[in-house]
């Protein structure tokens, strides 16, 4: 069978410690679960006693053009794997440093849950910074691997979001930001200034494969 052809092969890195309690986060897996070129990676799933697989994990980042880490935003962070898969796999001589030129020019991005509004990630807000001044370390990290760093896609507000039909546009979204990211029809310059990549994002057609998504489980 003859492998599909696209501009880029998506690598999307989850980490939710509980995915099977939150509705959110795996709404959002469902919308995306079916698209050819993107790889999802549940790392919680891979890895329940954090021991990881430093080489599969560095082919895996080779594999592909486009990496999102897909997580909810514990006190203003991640999840704690995600740090540990920083720690091991970001090694020197490989992701940075003399040598460390494997992840030059690929794409990267933070796809996140908030319980919080959007209103809360402001200078007058209850958090006092934007999301993109709270990612501010992914971005250095990006930049020390040669990386271009793209704005976060962000559901704010997550509690508040009652029912599947209240995620659905949420979830369509994603989907929406993954084809772009795979297919190249992301102005990319656009989306390294804008605070939120969903502002980068080209028209939506008329109807889109994403409706489908939503009869999904």
């Amino acid at each position: 069978m003859r492998r599909m052809s696209f501009a880029r092969r998506v690598l999307v890195q989850l980490a939710h410690p509980v995915l099977e309690r939150s509705r959110v986060n795996r709404r959002l897996i469902a919308a995306v679960r079916d698209l050819p070129g993107v790889t999802l990676h549940d790392l919680y799933e891979r890895y329940p006693a954090f021991d990881i697989d430093v080489r599969r994990e560095q082919a895996l980042l080779l594999e592909h053009d486009v990496i999102v880490f897909q997580h909810p935003f514990y006190w203003y962070s991640t999840p704690a794997i995600l740090k540990e898969w920083q720690d091991l796999v970001l090694e020197h001589g490989w992701a940075y440093g003399k040598g460390g030129t494997r992840l030059h020019g690929k794409l990267t991005c933070n796809a996140i849950t908030t319980g919080g509004p959007a209103t809360a990630y402001q200078h007058d807000g209850r958090n006092r910074f934007t999301m993109r001044e709270l990612l501010a370390p992914w971005d250095q990290t990006a930049f020390l691997c040669g990386m271009r760093f793209l704005a976060p896609l962000v559901v704010h507000g997550s509690f508040r979001l009652g029912s599947d039909e209240d995620v659905a546009p949420h979830a369509e979204l994603y989907r929406r930001a993954l084809l772009a990211l795979r297919d190249d029809t992301l102005d990319l310059s656009r989306a390294q200034q804008a605070s939120y990549l969903q502002d980068a994002l080209p028209p939506a057609p008329s109807s889109t494969p994403a409706t489908a998504a939503k009869e999904q489980p």
